[in-house]
């Protein structure tokens, strides 16, 4: 173990424990009766949807993939988030890991809440249905498969979901004894998570949202779904430290200057989005191929072409003008009024990508997709918020923790 230690750079040397600041544990008297309330909710609007379902079994399945896709890039993007923590050496984001760490750790609760798609699969991926066979689809055998589809599902949510479990597992076990050992082990882990990760996201955002039209692609399409969940999971954890620090938490290891951090990550990916959104249009209304320009082409007429320019605005323009300038950015109200904008605006950004596929001739609200939103949203957040005094609320004996506190960007 002394050979790994040497490893560490000088600046994981531990300081003297008085620099440091306490453990600190959430106490459940400050939920009050939220977490009833949030699992009445959550097993009320999962009836409800249920009840929906069975009367329009086809708004059923667009509404529960579009939640469900909302909130999978959610879970994605902050294991991301945790992955480039522990690979770059990271000592600023030591303060909201651990929150990181316990959204990620949601995936296995995701999956078993994605079991409907099962039954309603045929309804939304067309090429399941054997009755359509055709050439074109007949070329892109034997990827297409309903098998094999369900086989990469299946890899996909386990590989996620065992990285993220192992990051976790690891800065719990370094609560306890404070050994650098386990900050090498999740920073090999991150090494080998980033590159299948990438790949993994891709095929993913091959097989769920692309493939309801099996006839368009797009190879810039997944860094397109990954550079929306990686805002939109900035955009939850800037809201979820701003209510923790509210309730009187996390005033040790989070301060202006992480305020402004993160500010700078939001205006920074709100460009990075923005350019990857620009560049897929640019190129598929450049090359005019028919298969290509098949999304945009939907997306562009009626009532969704009004979404898409809100879109365009509000998860561009807006965010980028708000975060400019730096004084704002040092603010947690202001951050926070900015981050629930850009939340709101990814979840817009994936139902416009699920939805026009079920009503091509225009906007069509339907109760089930608030529905859908409200069950997954809910019952995640009920179980996350049951585990979140499991553990103290940052990694309490990080060696890069001092770092973290007396962070100046």
């Amino acid at each position: 173990m002394s050979a790994e230690k040497s490893i560490l750079p000088a600046h994981h040397t531990r300081p003297v424990s008085g620099m440091l600041p306490d453990p600190e544990t959430f106490d459940y008297k400050h939920v009050g009766g939220r977490f009833m309330g949030l699992c009445i909710v959550s097993l009320a609007s999962l009836i409800l949807a249920l009840l929906l379902g069975l009367g329009d079994s086809k708004q059923f399945a667009f509404s529960w993939l579009f939640a469900g896709c909302f909130f999978f890039t959610l879970l994605i993007g902050s294991l991301f988030w945790v992955v480039v923590h522990h690979a770059v050496d990271s000592c600023w984001s030591v303060g909201i890991r651990r929150q990181l760490e316990n959204i990620s750790c949601l995936l296995p609760l995701l999956a078993l809440l994605l079991l409907p798609l099962l039954v309603v699969a045929p309804l939304l991926w067309t090429w399941m249905n054997p009755a359509l066979a055709n050439h074109e689809l007949s070329e892109k055998l034997p990827y297409l498969t309903v098998n094999f589809f369900w086989v990469r599902t299946l890899l996909y949510f386990v590989f996620f979901g065992t990285i993220a479990h192992m990051l976790r597992h690891n800065s719990l076990a370094q609560d306890v004894d404070g050994a650098a050992i386990h900050t090498i082990r999740n920073r090999r882990i991150s090494f080998v998570a980033i590159p299948i990760g990438a790949l993994a996201l891709t095929f993913w955002a091959f097989d769920w949202p692309m493939g309801l039209n099996y006839h368009w692609n797009s190879t810039i399409w997944g860094i397109y779904i990954f550079a929306g969940s990686v805002i939109g999971a900035l955009s939850l954890i800037i809201l979820l430290a701003n209510a923790l620090r509210s309730a009187g938490y996390l005033g040790q290891v989070l301060t202006s200057e992480h305020n402004y951090a993160l500010g700078k990550f939001l205006l920074a990916f709100t460009l990075f989005w923005s350019w990857i959104a620009f560049v897929q249009y640019l190129l598929i209304w450049y090359a005019n191929i028919p298969e290509e320009a098949a999304y945009y082409t939907l997306r562009t007429q009626g009532s969704w072409k009004i979404l898409g320019i809100i879109l365009v605005v509000g998860h561009f323009l807006v965010p980028f003008l708000l975060l400019l300038l730096r004084a704002p950015k040092a603010s947690a109200g202001f951050l926070g009024l900015v981050a629930g904008w850009v939340l709101a605006m990814h979840l817009l950004d994936v139902y416009i990508m699920i939805l026009p596929v079920l009503h091509p001739e225009g906007f069509q609200p339907a109760l089930l997709d608030i529905v859908a939103v409200i069950a997954i949203g809910s019952t995640l957040a009920a179980v996350f918020l049951k585990r979140l005094g499991d553990s103290p609320l940052w990694p309490a004996r990080d060696p890069r923790l001092a770092e973290a506190v007396n962070y100046i960007d």
